[in-house]
C-alpha cells in the first residue's frame, strides 16, 4: 500500500515547473528533490508514487535516486552534519573536527543517532576553501571557520532547538 502523496500544492508545484521540461523524465530530478525536503528521504514508496504520478518506470526512477549522492536513500537524522575533509579544510583541522564530532556524537561517516537528531558525514568538497574548516547542514547551512568549540556550540544549539519546539 503506497501511503505517500504531494499535496494539491506540491501537485501544483510540480505542474508549473513541467512547463519548463520537454518531458516527464527531465522533471524526474526536480520531483525527487520535492521528496527528500519533505520526508527527508527518498523511500521504495514514494519512487513508486513517483512512477505513476510521472509514468516513469521505477526501475528509471531507482537508478537516478541511487545514481546521485545528493538523494538519501535512508531516513537521516533531523540535522545532516557534512563535514568537509578535501584539502583546504583537511590542511586545516577537517579530520580532527570530524573525529571529535563523531566522538561527542558515538557515530562514525554515515551513522545516525540513535535519538535520530544527528547524521554525520564526510564530504569530499563543499566548495568553501577560503573558510576551512567547513561544516554544511542539512544540504543548506554553512559554519565556516570552525573549531572544537564552534562545533560544540553548533550542537549545543541544535540540541536546544529541538527542546523548544
Amino acid at each position: 500500500m503506497n501511503n505517500f502523496k504531494f499535496s494539491k500544492e506540491e501537485i501544483k508545484h510540480i505542474e508549473n515547473i513541467k512547463k519548463r521540461y520537454l518531458d516527464n523524465n527531465s522533471l524526474l530530478i526536480p520531483v525527487l528533490w520535492m521528496i527528500q525536503e519533505k520526508e527527508g528521504w527518498i523511500s521504495e514508496e514514494s519512487m513508486a508514487y513517483v512512477g505513476e504520478l510521472l509514468n516513469i518506470p521505477l526501475s528509471t526512477i531507482k537508478g537516478v535516486a541511487s545514481f546521485y549522492t545528493m538523494f538519501n536513500k535512508k531516513p537521516k537524522g533531523k540535522y545532516q552534519l557534512q563535514v568537509c575533509t578535501n584539502v583546504s579544510c583537511m590542511l586545516r583541522g577537517a579530520y580532527e573536527l570530524f573525529e571529535y564530532i563523531s566522538n561527542k556524537l558515538g557515530i562514525k561517516n554515515n551513522e545516525t543517532t540513535p535519538d535520530g537528531i544527528f547524521t554525520l558525514e564526510e564530504v569530499e568538497c563543499l566548495g568553501s576553501c577560503a573558510t576551512a574548516p567547513v561544516m554544511q547542514v542539512n544540504n543548506k547551512d554553512y559554519f565556516e571557520n570552525l573549531t572544537i568549540e564552534k562545533v560544540d556550540e553548533l550542537l549545543e544549539k541544535f540540541k536546544t532547538h529541538l527542546v523548544e519546539k
